[in-house]
């Protein structure tokens, strides 16, 4: 979840840039010195790294404790919304342990006969977490082993501003252990292959078309041409040591042009040919190698059976009290908790909903079931209806992932299962209705209640549950099903489907009920402007093929293109037209 104490910008830039080349007790290098002024050069004169905050440590002065105290000096030098870039140029050292491989970092005066006088390279990491900036990038021209970073997914498409608003430690090295960094002889004069390929991805060769350079987009572009260099035997590794957002180097001044609106820049990471162990063993491989083989039908059902108790465990009342007090923290708080208490059955439910044939229809319509079970007052206690009706969270959480998935598919048989699940109601613990009539009226409570609004920079947006679910699910969608762009069509047809459906039913079971249904960010940009709006181009496609619309060859709306039309206009008449924003 996004740090709500932390903005969409930087308040101060800070570097620590190192290089050696004249070593007391190891081989010298030509270029490492060189290197480290180019880089600092670049954060200057690009980059716009004000001098005094580029700390240049080169030769004699990049000794181990000096390196070290000058690293430390950020844990009150630099505050939240700062960036800090750490750059170091020089040898690596690895050790074998009995765990694995330990990586160091070699300074002027370091002896690797002497492990004591190195910087071991976890040491810098664990003392990150003392520095407040919350964005650090490591990039280390050196070569060592011990290294276990997640890549974010090549190609991955990600939300600028949220970007901004999550903390991260990220690093990028020249090689690992058993690799010599190459000294010269790279794209550039006087620079070694790794840095020379950064300098220019630095001035620009990892721009995306939206302008924006960003660490994840730096580091893509220099494994992908250090790897395919002729000059060059290493292969660079990279990604997160933890966190989630993404250090940005280029594209603030194009997003606060956008703050007024609320806007935001989709960009997409560069893709780089990255050879992976596809066999690893993930819970996103298991369910796609279970989807794939009917013959193991049964492990998907237990593993999702497995997922969904664990759900079922971690968010009891013991853990989720009803009769808690209220403030703004706690409800932030809860939201967190909700959404990693979700993670994995989204995941599951996702993928099912996107690939999944009428085979495994029953076992989303039981997951959803057994999601509800808890949902509801609790005998002999005072809770708090705030907190009961947030127990709809990560159901709704979950709806969404599922809906989303199915639409970019046109699985539209699973979107109807979906929405069509009997469900237990918070109002009628002994009663079922379907899914969607049950999520609306959750949908309805969070809104009257405000949820969404108390969430800093939710407070002035006129649909702000739709808004932070956009902006929530995009990166796990987008890394399982890789939908880039295409992700807002899918998010508005699912919040579009999801009302109109909510709206048929209601008719079915009384003629002269209204046609509301949950308003979803669509709903603003009707009210705004109707021919920049999702919502009539869906009417316009329906009119054209009607029964042979997929959603109704799939069941929704009975297969009957009447019941769609009347659910459609009185929505739009009781509903969309009725929206009074300002």
């Amino acid at each position: 979840m996004k740090d709500v104490n932390l903005k969409a910008q930087y308040t101060a830039s800070h570097a620590l840039v190192i290089g050696i080349d004249d070593y007391i007790h190891t081989s010298p290098l030509e270029y490492a010195v060189s290197d480290a002024k180019a880089v600092a050069s670049v954060l200057e004169q690009k980059y716009k790294f004000a001098p005094g905050n580029i700390k240049l440590l080169l030769n004699e002065d990049a000794q181990r404790d000096n390196i070290m105290s000058s690293f430390l000096n950020y844990a009150d030098r630099s505050h939240p919304d700062d960036r800090l870039l750490v750059f170091f140029a020089g040898h690596g050292h690895t050790k074998t342990g009995y765990r694995g491989e330990v990586g160091y970092l070699v300074p002027q005066d370091g002896d690797s006969e002497q492990l004591s006088t190195l910087i071991r390279w976890d040491e810098l990491t664990r003392n990150a977490d003392l520095i407040p900036a919350k964005h650090i990038l490591f990039i280390m021209d050196a070569c060592y082993g011990g290294l276990a970073l997640p890549r974010l997914s090549a190609g991955a498409a990600r939300f600028l501003k949220d970007m901004m608003l999550r903390r991260s430690r990220q690093v990028l090295t020249a090689g690992k252990a058993d690799e010599v960094v190459s000294d010269a002889g790279g794209p550039l004069p006087n620079h070694s292959v790794f840095t020379g390929h950064l300098i220019e991805a630095l001035k620009g060769a990892a721009q995306t078309e939206e302008g924006v350079i960003t660490a994840n987009g730096v580091m893509a572009y220099v494994y992908d041409r250090v790897s395919k260099d002729s000059q060059s035997d290493q292969t660079p590794h990279y990604g997160f040591i933890n966190g989630d957002g993404d250090f940005v180097f280029k594209g603030l001044k194009k997003l606060s042009q956008q703050s007024k609106t609320d806007a935001d820049i989709l960009i997409s990471v560069p893709s780089v040919n990255i050879e992976q162990d596809i066999t690893q063993d993930t819970l996103e491989n298991r369910v796609k190698s279970y989807l794939s083989d009917k013959t193991l039908t049964i492990q998907l059902h237990d593993l999702t059976v497995q997922h969904t108790r664990k759900f079922i465990a971690e968010t009891t009342s013991d853990h989720f009290p009803a009769r808690s007090t209220f403030s703004n923290e706690k409800l932030i708080n809860r939201l967190t908790r909700y959404e990693d208490c979700t993670t994995d059955i989204r995941t599951i439910m996702a993928l099912v909903a996107h690939w999944g044939d009428s085979d495994y229809q029953r076992l989303i319509r039981n997951t959803l079931g057994r999601m509800t079970d808890l949902i509801g007052p609790e005998l002999g206690v005072i809770s708090m209806p705030f907190w009961i009706e947030l127990r709809w969270y990560p159901v709704i959480l979950t709806s969404y992932a599922a809906g989303i998935a199915a639409i970019s598919a046109e699985n539209y048989s699973n979107l109807n299962v979906l929405f069509n699940a009997p469900v237990n109601s918070s109002d009628h613990p002994v009663s079922t209705l379907p899914q969607v009539l049950a999520l609306g009226k959750a949908i309805s409570q969070l809104k009257i209640n405000n949820t969404f609004k108390m969430i800093p920079g939710h407070e002035r947006q006129y649909t702000p549950r739709s808004e932070y679910l956009y902006k929530f699910l995009q990166p796990q969608l987008d890394d399982l099903l890789f939908l880039g762009k295409d992700y807002e069509r899918c998010f508005d047809e699912f919040e579009i489907m999801l009302a109109l459906v909510h709206a048929d039913l209601r008719l079915q079971e009384n003629p002269d009920a209204s046609g509301w249904g949950p308003v979803g960010r669509f709903g603003w940009r009707y009210y705004r402007d109707i021919s920049h709006s999702p919502f009539p181009e869906i009417l316009k496609i329906v009119k054209k093929e009607k029964k042979l619309w997929y959603p109704l060859k799939a069941g929704l709306f009975g297969g009957s293109y009447k019941r769609f039309k009347i659910a459609a206009e009185k929505f739009q008449t009781s509903t969309l037209n009725r929206l009074n924003w300002h």
